[in-house]
């Protein structure tokens, strides 16, 4: 490569840019990494369900990113999205109109970052688990 070319690559690692992820999954705990224990007291009170002090995926993100002293913003919890469907038990269309509901719940989380690219690169080199749909899109400031 030429030394201009070098040059030239290395001024736009060091631009700011608007780095924004985006957690989706379909299981709140992998993007919220908290496990739910329950107390089990006496018999006629019900189980009281605390959540463990697990460190989520965003906490992670978001520490990480406050190491390195960056303006975040996030992360903004967006509304859950719950598709449904109704469909009947019965295949041949006779006898008791019975139905089956089934749905899935979609959770997504928003997390802005004001950096250069190369530093988002270290801060996203976390675990994440499996079923968590992580998309970054740069934008320059």
């Amino acid at each position: 490569m030429s030394k201009a070319l070098k040059e030239g690559l290395e001024g736009e690692e060091q631009r700011l840019h608007r780095i924004r992820i985006t957690l989706t999954s379909k299981d709140l705990k992998s993007i919220e990494r908290g496990a739910f224990q329950g107390n089990r007291g006496a018999l006629a009170s019900p189980p009281i369900f605390v959540y463990c002090l697990a460190v989520a995926v965003c906490t992670e993100l978001i520490g990480a990113a406050k190491q390195r002293r960056l303006q975040t913003n996030g992360p903004v919890r967006l509304p859950v999205k719950t598709l449904r469907v109704t469909t009947r038990k019965s295949p041949c269309g006779e006898g008791t109109n019975t139905y089956d509901r089934f749905e899935l719940r979609i959770y997504k989380r928003l997390i802005d970052l004001h950096s250069a690219s190369d530093v988002v690169r270290q801060i996203t080199s976390i675990n994440i688990d499996p079923g968590v749909e992580v998309e970054v899109t740069v934008s320059n400031i």
